[in-house]
């Protein structure tokens, strides 16, 4: 994959973020090109180099086939294993950290509360919000709005 400064990538763990460029840095005495991508909402930066993007997960936005998916998930009816919380939330984690937008659609699907149904826990809540946040933000920059425009509009296909 190609990357270039100002592309908008997603980082499995970190969500969505802008490369601001491809540069040599010196490690161990030897020179390793890296690619320097930026996540705004925490302030951080990260490089990575490039024999290793790949395989670290770093990826392009998802392409709007992708999306129409990761839409069409979110209109399906939830599928809630009986299993312990617990065991359920580290599958949600994975999900939400594989950083593919129809994982963590089915994550939101499955954690989203209608009103009249019984409240969420707090980590439930946390895992939601979490998902939501994720895929938000990769809509967002998909449809070249805000992340709370992208939010809403997502909040609107659960509720259809």
């Amino acid at each position: 994959m190609e990357f270039k400064a100002g592309d908008h990538v997603v980082y499995p763990t970190h969500g969505v973020g802008q490369v601001q460029g491809i540069e040599e840095m010196p490690v161990a005495g030897l020179s390793l090109k890296v690619i320097i991508v930026t996540f705004e909402e925490n302030r951080m930066t990260l490089r990575v180099p490039i024999n290793k993007a790949a395989s670290s997960g770093l990826r392009k936005l998802a392409s709007e086939e992708m999306m129409k998916e990761a839409l069409a998930v979110l209109r399906g009816r939830a599928r809630i294993k009986r299993t312990m919380w617990s065991r359920r939330a580290q599958e949600y984690e994975q999900k939400i950290n594989s950083g593919d937008p129809i994982a963590i659609a089915e994550v939101v699907r499955d954690l989203h509360r209608n009103a009249g149904q019984p409240d969420q826990s707090f980590s439930e809540r946390q895992i939601y919000e979490q998902a939501l946040d994720r895929l938000a933000a990769e809509f967002a920059a998909i449809d070249s709005t805000d992340k709370a425009t992208a939010a809403e509009k997502l909040q609107a296909v659960l509720k259809s």
